[in-house]
């Protein structure tokens, strides 16, 4: 004789095998993909930028059959040993840097000191010179090329190492401003009101609180200046006349072959690069130590 107690009610059935378990663990990896989805696409967007420099690091290290150095042929480290094997490329190299290293102090000192200017000062036409400054950052590079180039012809300048820097000035003023102004928005300047308080003059109060607290937008600002320097082609193209930079040099090989001596020297300036972030951050550590 069967009673209700031996009928199972919808009620009370029994719970399904690892139904629980199976959404117990569900929860788990959703929480898990939730904490983690942002890493993920940092990851990935981390990935897709430095595939191109991992080719270039790999092919510095290739030995071409030919001329072209787009195929895998082999590992030789030729190159690395040879860097100045092609004729002209360590001349254009050097030329580079001297051009760079002169853009980056002028409108390191240019762009600081206007910096400060836009910062802590009011006067009159200030938005004015705050929107001027952006005109040669948006500015198209085709552009900027084509009306300096009118603009030394008409003056009777003739093109060449000069105009290069005079150029690569111009349009790093602007990435300097930029830089230095979003590092001094960021001061306190209760540290220098403090610093005066303590009988420090102007120049002392300058000296010891202001420039060392501006010093790493001045030295990033430094940095972003040179590179740009470095890497322009469209400018330089237009107002360099007989004179060859790196990145003209690589425009012309690139029509008849290039050496994986080009991308040793583009490997050479990554590691240097590394290395000076890597110096700024030891030198902040040592400083917080």
């Amino acid at each position: 004789m069967t009673t209700t107690l031996d009928r199972p009610t919808r009620s009370g059935a029994a719970p399904a095998p690892g139904g629980p378990r199976r959404t117990s663990a569900l929860a788990r990896l959703s929480g898990w993909v939730r904490r983690h989805l942002v890493m993920a696409f940092a990851v990935l967007v981390l990935v897709y930028l430095f595939v191109p420099i991992a080719v270039v690091l790999l092919f510095s290290f290739n030995d071409p059959a030919g001329r072209f150095n787009f195929t895998w042929q082999g590992f030789s480290t030729e190159a690395w040993l040879n860097p100045c094997a092609p004729a002209g490329m360590c001349d254009a190299v050097v030329r580079s840097l001297e051009i760079g290293a002169l853009a980056t102090l002028v409108s390191t000192v240019l762009g600081t000191l206007l910096a400060f200017g836009l910062v802590r000062h009011r006067f009159r036409g200030r938005t004015g010179t705050s929107l001027l400054v952006f005109l040669p950052m948006a500015t198209p590079e085709v552009v900027m090329g084509a009306s300096l180039l009118t603009l030394f012809v008409n003056l009777g300048v003739g093109t060449g190492f000069t105009t290069i820097v005079l150029a690569h000035i111009m349009f790093n003023v602007s990435f300097v401003v930029v830089t230095v102004k979003a590092r001094l928005a960021g001061l306190d300047s209760r540290l220098e009101e403090a610093a005066m308080d303590l009988y420090a003059n102007e120049w002392q109060t300058f000296r010891r609180i202001t420039l060392p607290l501006a010093a790493p937008g001045i030295l990033a600002a430094a940095l972003l200046a040179f590179a740009l320097s470095f890497d322009d082609f469209i400018i330089t193209n237009f107002n360099s006349g007989n004179t060859i930079t790196f990145p003209m040099y690589v425009w012309g090989a690139a029509q008849r072959g290039v050496p994986p001596q080009v991308n040793v020297i583009g490997t050479a300036m990554l590691l240097a690069a590394l290395l000076a972030v890597g110096i700024g951050e030891l030198v902040k550590r040592a400083r917080r130590g």
